[in-house]
């Protein structure tokens, strides 16, 4: 029998898939969830212009040094540093500090006040919260009339932040430190997407509004959207490290999960409860069944099976313990046909990698259904 107290040799995502939209940090997105046993698939949404490239950076670089702004929000730590070195690739960068070390600094978090120390400055404030709600309070509680204060932008959008300086009678400048473009190569978005409305996933994480909303056009422009917001709703969960990320979805009428904390670390752990905790979990023959998006535990142990054997499994889950016609069976399986032998081959792979054949009982003339414990009958007997 399963013993609820062993440890499990695997990870809290092994038998997973998880989409990764990221172009930024997605090597560090995507190491996380595969060390938790995720397979991972990456289709990064966007790409990045390079700093030193960015005409509009370096138009707002030179509008700082000409005049001095009398606040600056820096608002991310990548952003901020890669600022820098590019000045001081187009040979501007002392003169950046200089402007800097002269106006009121303030820093978005931890990350950022390091940032700006590095580069030997010093933030007069930096909220405790990270969030860009308090740096807005503080300016509007100090007063904003008539003070020109230049925003360090980081490819999201900030809602109401720059409407509400500006409400308040103050000059904002943004210095957008990178721009996101449609990505070069679009086949990895589209393999993703297609993975999507098929079910071959089972989250896929967002790290930016501009990521979410690439996607989304993306799945317009091939006339998938109402496919994948479908998805997005029922199967296959839209992990967003943020609230601004989420904005996209959330416009769409897609509910979003987020970490308390907007970090990747904590984005992951998220996942970690959220997948196995939507895992169908049944007692079968004596055994503990939890059936994942790729594999299936079988008293803690990981099998994985192929797709035709977890769209029988699905479908055999869906009402535990009764008999599933193999006509019903047969349009379950991906591209079967009509030929109703296909549905054998697949249970007959389908059991060999369960490893436990009784789990699933053949009934003469009818079907397959799961061997459902008799203690578990009285509670899936109106599934």
């Amino acid at each position: 029998m399963y013993d609820e107290q062993q440890q499990p040799e695997h990870g809290p995502l092994a038998g997973f898939t998880v989409g990764v939209t990221a172009a930024r940090r997605a090597d560090e997105l995507g190491a996380l969830l595969q060390r938790r046993g995720a397979v991972v698939l990456h289709a990064p949404a966007l790409r990045i212009v390079p700093l030193a490239d960015d005409s509009e950076l370096l138009a707002a670089t030179k509008e700082i040094i000409q005049r001095t702004p009398d606040v600056v929000v820096a608002t991310t730590a990548i952003g901020f540093r890669g600022w820098i070195e590019a000045a001081d690739g187009w040979g501007l960068g002392e003169d950046l500090l200089e402007r800097l070390r002269g106006v009121e600094l303030l820093a978005r978090g931890p990350k950022v006040k390091g940032a700006v120390r590095a580069a030997g400055l010093t933030e007069e404030w930096s909220p405790s919260s990270e969030s860009m709600a308090e740096v807005l309070d503080r300016l509007l509680e100090e007063g904003v009339e008539g003070r020109r204060i230049a925003v360090q932008l980081h490819g999201e959008p900030l809602p109401g932040f720059v409407e509400s300086l500006r409400a308040g009678g103050a000059e904002v400048l943004g210095v957008p430190v990178y721009r996101w473009l449609p990505p070069e190569d679009i086949g990895p978005v589209d393999r993703l997407l297609d993975a999507a409305v098929s079910r071959g996933l089972d989250a896929v994480t967002f790290t930016s509004a501009p990521a979410a909303a690439s996607l989304l056009s993306r799945a317009e422009e091939r006339g998938l959207l109402p496919e994948l917001l479908a998805a997005l709703a029922h199967d296959v969960v839209p992990a967003c490290v943020g609230p601004v990320t989420a904005l996209p979805l959330q416009a769409l009428g897609v509910d979003t999960v987020q970490p308390e904390r907007f970090r990747l670390g904590p984005l992951v752990q998220l996942l970690c409860r959220e997948l196995p905790g939507r895992a169908r979990s049944l007692p079968i023959a004596g055994h503990r069944v939890e059936i994942r998006g790729h594999a299936v535990l079988v008293d803690g142990a990981l099998r994985p099976v192929p797709p035709a054997g977890m769209s029988l499994l699905r479908a055999l889950s869906r009402r535990p313990g009764w008999v599933v016609a193999r006509a019903e069976l047969l349009r379950a399986l991906p591209g079967a046909g009509r030929d109703e032998h296909a549905v054998e081959t697949a249970m007959a792979r389908l059991r060999t990698a369960l490893g436990a054949p009784k789990l699933i009982q053949t009934v003469v003339k009818r079907g397959y259904r799961l061997a459902l414990d008799p203690a578990a009958d009285a509670k899936y007997a109106d599934a």
